[in-house]
């Protein structure tokens, strides 16, 4: 179950570093080595020619930004069947939070695999996503509950 999860996430990190090789072998291509040497060593680029260090920090930049936004995307699929969680649900209350509990968001497989709570509010640090599977199908269960109600 969770092995899919993880080689997902190592798929999707491997492509990405495979487009950011490539945007980084055409930065090198762009900006060739200078032929001139400085006390019989070679300069290097960065820090010496503002277009390579400002392209270097550019691509830094998108790695940063490729990189957050692939963990982003994993955190908010599921577990068991990789599909992009949907029909999010604000629990808890703002104005009780000590009452009624914290504010959060609760994202559900359509498929009925599990639930994932995201909190809303940092009051003691950071708390981590809680992924709850569901040990049968949760839409039979709502299903069997609705059928009282009909007429």
């Amino acid at each position: 179950m969770f092995v899919k999860y993880w080689g997902y996430l190592l798929a999707k990190l491997t492509a990405a570093g495979g487009v950011l090789w490539f945007l980084r072998a055409a930065i090198a291509k762009l900006f060739p080595k200078p032929s001139v040497t400085v006390w019989n060593t070679q300069q290097d680029l960065f820090g010496h020619d503002l277009g390579y260090t400002a392209a270097m920090m550019g691509f830094f930049l998108i790695m940063s930004g490729i990189l957050y936004v692939v963990i982003w995307d994993q955190r908010y699929r599921c577990r068991t069947c990789l599909r992009r969680l949907r029909m999010p649900v604000m629990t808890g209350s703002w104005p009780n939070m000590f009452l009624k509990g914290q504010p959060r968001l609760e994202y559900i497989c359509i498929y009925g695999h599990g639930t994932l709570k995201v909190p809303e509010v940092d009051l003691g640090g950071p708390k981590a996503i809680a992924w709850q599977p569901h040990d049968e199908d949760i839409w039979k269960e709502l299903e069997a509950l609705g059928v009282g109600d009909r007429r």
